[in-house]
């Protein structure tokens, strides 16, 4: 299968069993945070046909039987924060599996608000395992990101390009996840996890363009069946709106901060 993932390789390996192995702490670029955030399943409230809430997700998942998803790819530019006194936490993701599901195979970029100073880099996540930071691809705001997750040959392949830094040398690693169910297919603005929900930076407006593939080509989320789509907005631990996507129109859609929570 093909989901046009470019072919020059910055930084690969295979882990050959369930356990992925770890040979480095993660690096943040900016420093030492003063935590190490983890993203996570969808912490799901209500699930009402085509639509859900989430303490810690907003956006769209495609769904599936198990087995179902081969493939996930996502496009998005690095937000441009609004830092306030308090730490708070987003990362922008595709990904497969998390929603209802143990396991997501995912990739992405995280900004953040530290000391009232934005943070971003990007990351790469086969959860429960922790995440790594892509040291190699440095980001900022208003750089064009592409990434993807692709199942073949028995590993999830995940791979990130920066246009302005690497658009023809992506980062792309791989592993095996014989516990994985590839029954969904996401692209999410996440608020972090570390013992517990963490505030959720204050991104503004991202806007997404998402496919996924159950076979051998990459179709618009829009493009599956509606009752297997499902739009997530993402709600406070009182049930208050802290994140909602739009409208999804073909590959489409925007996602729009409404506050920090958790």
């Amino acid at each position: 299968m093909s989901l046009n993932r470019p072919a020059m390789i910055f930084t690969s390996f295979i882990v050959a069993s369930a356990t992925l192995i770890i040979t480095a702490p993660p690096f943040f670029p900016s420093g030492t945070l003063p935590i190490q955030p983890q993203r996570h399943t969808a912490l799901i409230r209500e699930i009402r046909g085509s639509t859900a809430t989430s303490n810690n997700w907003s956006g769209y998942t495609v769904t599936g039987s198990k087995d179902s998803f081969a493939g996930a790819s996502g496009s998005w530019m690095v937000p441009t924060l609004i830092c306030g006194a308090k730490d708070a936490y987003s990362a922008t993701w595709v990904g497969i599996d998390g929603w209802i599901s143990n396991t997501v195979q995912q990739i992405g970029t995280e900004s953040d608000c530290i000391n009232g100073k934005a943070s971003n880099y990007a990351w790469y996540e086969f959860y429960p395992h922790n995440f790594f930071t892509i040291e190699n691809v440095p980001i900022s705001p208003g750089d064009p990101i592409s990434a993807s997750v692709e199942y073949s040959g028995g590993k999830f392949i995940v791979s990130l390009a920066d246009a302005n830094v690497n658009p023809n040398a992506p980062f792309t690693i791989s592993t095996k996840m014989p516990q994985a169910q590839r029954k969904s297919a996401e692209c999410i603005v996440e608020a972090v996890y570390s013992g517990g929900v963490l505030p959720l930076a204050n991104f503004g407006t991202e806007q997404f363009n998402c496919s996924a593939a159950t076979g051998s080509i990459l179709m618009p989320f829009g493009s599956f069946p509606a009752a297997d789509v499902v739009a997530i907005t993402m709600i406070t631990k009182n049930g208050a709106t802290k994140a909602v996507p739009s409208a999804l129109a073909g590959s489409s859609f925007s996602d729009s901060w409404v506050e920090e929570g958790p």
